[in-house]
């Protein structure tokens, strides 16, 4: 029985016409080249340098390109890119979401009429590349020049991915791939990319070289030094394909095509990076925000001794700001983890010493020294002023189940700094000052002394 609404869907469409058989990775390159009689096929040709190519529902227009092993792109060759990343495949699943993430990788994005998704949304574009075995990059894009073909493109399409051990896509899961799908059920085609490995870069992207959204033209500066000359803005593509529909000029096609081919390039060459990190380890980590987000990403696949490397090489960089009190912090509990209590304790410390310290952290950080100084230091004093100065956080003082924790602490702190008294006061053979010994039981002895509530050491110290 369908568990989701979309596997509903997938049935009510499957079952109204017969999809497309399933094609076999033989069959992924089997194009057969044809003329469209109804399209300038020369002109077309001539200008983007593709050829027509027949399949079941029609023909579709494939324009391939190769980046040989020894073009350049940003601070490395082609060829390095593919070495690589062929060299670092066994750190794909730390990205992937899967335990297996096999090779051959196959990248793809599109380019779309529009941005907002759904079913009036079409992919014109579907760029599909890979490396082959002399360490070029391959590029083949399937190009819509006409509605009516649209099936056809899809079928060409899917033959290519088809190919894929593993996808990778910049925010593919979100976007690109949905988009595909839609387009897949709309002409009650079976959609089996479900099942494929897909890394998605633009997730690690953001952790390693960004705080909030991030372009990959942005990354092509930032890491890998690309400065892109003439390139069309993506704002600006759906309305070069809407003029090549309108007028039937393929020279409006040119730049989209270059832009696309330059995003697949991009993509597999920051693939390439994450995955050389993941595997290296944390020595190759350029700043402490690359090495910060490769300890994250060791932590969630449960390596943390090597995460913890990382952290420690995080903050070994001495890094301000942000990236260093999220890296102390880190490290901090990752010592705990590993039980290192008195080295944990260490950075706890630095963490309150930071002037911008947020006050969550700093609260945490009080909170945490006060718990090491009174269960494991056994230094209560330390420990009252700790559970006193996590209170100096107005905001997080006002919450009154952290407010109502740290009074609790006080209290048993107090009681724990007065028992040693207790134990001299009463040690056996100590005669009561000016009592009168009794007939039967224990002399009474009662000592004035004042009671110091923990509200009113709170008080006193504000």
């Amino acid at each position: 029985m369908p568990d989701s609404l979309t596997d509903r869907i997938r049935d009510v469409l499957n079952g109204g016409r017969p999809s497309a058989p399933p094609v076999s990775p033989s069959q992924a390159s089997a194009f057969a080249p044809v003329k469209n009689d109804g399209l300038e096929s020369d002109d077309l040709e001539g200008i983007l340098g593709g050829r027509w190519c027949q399949f079941e529902s029609g023909g579709c227009f494939i324009v391939e390109h190769r980046f040989e092993p020894d073009d350049c792109h940003g601070h490395d060759p082609v060829r390095k890119v593919a070495s690589r990343l062929e060299q670092s495949a066994g750190a794909a699943p730390l990205f992937g979401g899967s335990a297996s993430t096999p090779s051959p990788f196959v990248f793809f994005d599109l380019e779309t009429t529009g941005l907002s998704g759904g079913a009036g949304t079409l992919a014109f574009l579907v760029g599909c590349a890979s490396f082959d075995s002399s360490g070029a990059f391959v590029v083949r894009q399937f190009l819509l020049t006409r509605c009516v073909d649209e099936r056809a493109l899809l079928q060409a399409a899917f033959r290519e991915l088809a190919r894929a051990g593993s996808l990778v896509s910049f925010n593919g899961k979100s976007f690109d791939a949905t988009v595909l799908e839609t387009r897949f059920l709309f002409h009650r085609l079976s959609w089996m990319i479900d099942g494929v490995p897909h890394i998605d870069v633009v997730h690690p992207a953001r952790q390693f070289w960004k705080n909030e959204t991030c372009s990959l033209i942005a990354l092509e500066r930032e890491v890998l030094g690309i400065h892109r000359a003439g390139d069309v803005p993506g704002s600006v593509i759906p309305l070069q394909y809407f003029e090549f529909v309108r007028t039937g000029d393929a020279r409006s096609l040119v730049a989209v095509l270059d832009h696309n081919r330059m995003d697949l390039l991009t993509l597999a060459a920051l693939t390439a990076r994450l995955l050389h990190l993941a595997e290296s380890g944390p020595d190759e980590a350029r700043n402490a925000r690359e090495a910060l987000a490769l300890g994250r990403v060791y932590e969630r696949a449960g390596m943390y001794e090597r995460a913890r490397k990382a952290f420690e090489r995080a903050v070994s960089l001495n890094e301000s700001g942000a990236v260093e009190i999220a890296a102390v912090r880190a490290l901090a509990l990752s010592l705990r983890r590993a039980r290192e209590h008195h080295r944990a304790a260490a950075h706890w410390r630095r963490l309150v010493e930071i002037p911008s310290c947020p006050a969550h952290v700093t609260h945490e950080a009080m909170e945490a020294l006060a718990i090491h100084h009174e269960h494991r230091a056994r230094d209560f004093p330390a420990a009252r002023i700790f559970a006193l100065r996590s209170l100096e956080e107005v905001e997080i003082a006002r919450i009154p189940r952290v407010r109502e924790g740290v009074l609790h602490r006080l209290e048993r702190i107090e009681r724990k700094i007065q028992k040693p008294l207790q134990a001299v006061l009463f040690a056996p053979g100590l005669k009561p000052i000016g009592s009168k010994p009794r007939a039967a039981g224990p002399p009474m002895l009662r000592i004035a002394r004042p009671q110091v509530s923990a509200t009113q050491l709170l008080l006193s110290w504000s």
